[in-house]
């Protein structure tokens, strides 16, 4: 039995009303139905730990987290002095990891298609970030699938969509699809996926790590305190960069969304209509049986019939119909029984955003919900036996989607994710975008 709060108690005697179903009797129902999911029976495995809780957030054996790591990390996360090597000299300094993650957006794109060199403008959360159109379309810096977010990404042992980032887990006895000259061959280097994501990131990116560039902005004395046990000669490379994004990255965690909060023991952090919300998450609409795990994610890989970002219906930069990334996880293992299946994303900060899916064809939560309620495939590219057992027509009235949709939207929702973003960088630059007009958006000179 949860603890009572004694106020509300009192004030539903006041009233005359039945406090079981609104207060005591509610939250165990919630609990009872999140450890019928759970796999060791207790609601606790869904909860996250502290961001600086190091010893408790999973890492990899190889970049173990620490405070200077963290630091250094989540400034060349943001900073757009990295962008030396554009393709486009104009769009030199312009652009950073946050292009295509903003804080704003819940760490991934606030608009159909994250844009990194070549892009212009912000918007209030990314959202009128566009291509430059004195680039050259062939120039500009996006992909042909939605960017995921990196909130909770420490709950994801390999990286993207398709899962091709990281050594272990999954991708053990992929090694033959590490291709040499592409990113995939930086799973070589052994690590997990978020490491190898970020040391691959800034190579296709074309950011720039060396020395010079790093004593130039400021960050030499923050590579030498993060990695002081890395000879020198090691010490300022994409590697060891790659190693502090990683470490930042994992430190991201929603724990003040209030879920987490209730989890925690706090029964007033949701309100009635979220808990019966909750508990058709966990319970009839089977939603838990995919996004399990304390970020609500797996690394499992399903077939929902999605559109891909090619038809989404937006204005898309380089439109490929025939992208690989279509493809899904068989695009990495060239494995026919795994096409078209994407790795099942985390829930958290999903309110306010206006893209949704891998190919951002969906544009609010309530669309989601409903074509999972249908049953229905998008894409006709994918064939109906290859979809998941999981895409099936829900047995849900219009008051439970509102309820599922109210719990996902509000209590999955942290909103002081700003903490995470420097209030400055050690070079001054404007981020996470530093062209003219991303900067008039932002107030930033």
């Amino acid at each position: 039995m949860r603890k009572l709060n004694f106020l509300p108690l009192f004030l539903c005697g006041l009233l005359m009303m039945s406090c079981q179903d609104d207060f005591g009797g509610i939250d165990d129902d919630l609990s009872e139905a999140i450890k019928a999911q759970s796999p060791d029976g207790t609601i606790d495995y869904y909860i996250l730990p502290d961001s600086d809780s190091y010893n408790q957030i999973p890492q990899d054996p190889k970049n173990s987290i620490t405070d200077e790591k963290v630091l250094l990390g989540q400034l060349l996360f943001h900073e757009t002095g990295l962008g030396e090597i554009p393709k486009d000299i104009r769009g030199s300094r312009t652009y950073s990891c946050a292009s295509c993650h903003q804080s704003e957006a819940g760490f991934q794109s606030g608009n159909v298609q994250g844009i990194g060199e070549g892009g212009v403008g912000f918007g209030s959360n990314g959202e009128r970030r566009r291509m430059d159109m004195e680039y050259e379309e062939a120039l500009v810096d996006v992909q042909a699938i939605r960017s995921p977010t990196v909130l909770n990404s420490a709950y994801q042992t390999n990286m993207l969509w398709n899962g091709q980032f990281g050594a272990t887990h999954v991708n053990e006895g992929t090694e033959s699809q590490w291709t040499e000259d592409t990113p995939k061959a930086e799973n070589k280097l052994g690590f997990q996926g978020i490491e190898t994501q970020a040391i691959a990131g800034l190579g296709v990116h074309r950011l720039k790590v060396d020395e010079d560039l790093v004593t130039a902005l400021g960050y030499k004395s923050l590579f030498d305190q993060a990695f002081s046990d890395v000879s020198v000669s090691e010490r300022y490379t994409p590697i060891t960069a790659g190693m502090a994004l990683a470490a930042y990255e994992r430190t991201l965690l929603t724990t003040e969304a209030p879920f987490q909060r209730w989890l925690k023991g706090d029964d007033m952090a949701m309100d009635v209509f979220a808990k019966k919300g909750a508990i058709i998450f966990f319970g009839k609409a089977g939603c838990a049986t995919c996004h399990d795990g304390p970020a609500l994610s797996s690394m499992e890989f399903h077939a929902y019939g999605m559109s891909d970002l090619s038809d989404s219906g937006e204005q898309i930069v380089n439109r490929n119909s025939n992208a690989v990334e279509n493809l899904g996880r068989g695009g990495f293992t060239k494995n026919d029984s795994d096409n078209y299946k994407f790795k099942v994303p985390q829930l958290y900060n999903l309110a306010h955003l206006d893209f949704l899916g891998h190919g951002s064809s969906f544009r609010s939560l309530r669309e989601v919900i409903e074509y999972k309620k249908k049953g229905v495939k998008q894409n006709q590219n994918v064939p109906d036996n290859m979809l998941s057992p999981h895409f099936k027509s829900l047995d849900l009235d219009e008051g439970e989607i509102n309820r599922l949709i109210y719990f996902i939207e509000t209590s999955l929702y942290d909103g002081s994710i700003n903490r995470y973003v420097p209030s400055e960088l050690p070079s001054g630059n404007c981020f996470p975008n530093a062209d003219i007009e991303s900067k008039q958006d932002m107030g930033c000179e």
